[in-house]
């Protein structure tokens, strides 16, 4: 009797952890597992703390804006795949997951023109209602774009477009969500410091930010890029550890979006770095000079962390 219930508990609980995160290889669907075995070890695993860093530690930092162009071959891994699967999906369905459905990732506004990067304008609900439908709205709106379309109305089983007593066409908000296919790149917040504790030179990701092609209203161009929202990194560890990423090797030893970020395994330029006019790369520089100065403040973090162990 008393293995009856174990083996019921075991039950229970796999089918419960199996509901709450996708990942594991079940259909969401048809409840059928697509292949041998159950895939429980990233959808349950637990995130590894950050070590303790106290200000006096720390010797040396130097904060860094850097961009993950999706176009290039070894960041695919956070572009695919560009239709759900059940064993994995793309970091923006991820963070989508972890915004809307999961509720456990907070969207950090722009601010307007400003384009703010420092966290001051968080998402939420103004009642402390999470499923406010005012809430849902602006967290929809910053997943997406709003656009006007021309009503439609069906008059006796005609389908037309709605006007108003003047003639004019009557228009409607409509928010197209932005899909995986539409992000570009991201761009992640560091900061570098000298730990003199390890003795050593380490890094940690502050922010990050979803890219997609910015459009021109009237004419629906592309006229540039813009950034969507900023989320808070270690906040999002917490969703990104939980969801696989795509190992060309193994189909059995993949590692997490956590992993991925912990172990540097993407390709990057620097976009920004800390300076006292609070310039960034582009547009000062442009082209060729754009990409060496990039690269100068690459090899700097690399020259200071050689320099030390040889006078």
């Amino acid at each position: 009797m008393k293995s009856i219930l174990n083996i019921l508990f075991i039950f229970f609980v796999t089918q419960s952890l199996i509901a709450q995160l996708p990942g594991s290889g079940i259909s969401l669907e048809s409840n059928v597992l697509d292949g041998v075995y159950i895939q429980e070890h990233i959808p349950t695993k637990r995130v590894v703390s950050y070590i303790h860093l106290r200000e006096a530690d720390v010797m040396w930092s130097k904060r860094i804006w850097r961009v993950l162009d999706l176009k290039e071959k070894k960041n695919h891994k956070l572009y695919y795949p560009l239709e759900k699967q059940n064993d994995r999906i793309s970091l923006f369905e991820v963070i989508r997951y972890g915004a809307l459905d999961e509720g456990s990732i907070t969207l950090y506004d722009l601010g307007g023109i400003e384009l703010d990067d420092k966290f001051r304008f968080p998402v939420r609900p103004n009642n402390g209602n999470a499923n406010d439908p005012e809430f849902k709205r602006k967290l929809e709106t910053m997943f997406g774009q709003e656009t006007q379309v021309d009503s439609i109305e069906i008059v006796n089983g005609v389908e037309g477009v709605a006007q108003d007593v003047n003639g004019e066409n009557i228009k409607i908000t409509v928010v197209e969500e932005y899909t995986s296919r539409d992000i570009v790149r991201y761009v992640l917040k560091e900061d570098w410091f000298f730990d003199k504790q390890r003795s050593m030179l380490d890094v940690r990701i502050i922010g990050i930010s979803p890219v997609v092609y910015s459009r021109n209203p009237e004419t629906t161009e592309i006229d540039g890029l813009k950034n969507l929202f900023w989320l808070y990194f270690p906040e999002c560890r917490y969703v990104f550890q939980n969801f696989f990423v795509y190992n060309p090797d193994n189909d059995a030893q993949r590692m997490s979006f956590d992993d991925l970020f912990w172990k540097r395994d993407f390709s990057s330029y620097v976009q920004k770095e800390s300076n006292v006019f609070d310039r960034a790369v582009s547009p000062n520089w442009d082209g060729l000079d754009a990409l060496l100065q990039s690269e100068k403040v690459r090899n700097e973090i690399f020259t200071f962390e050689h320099d030390l162990w040889h006078f």
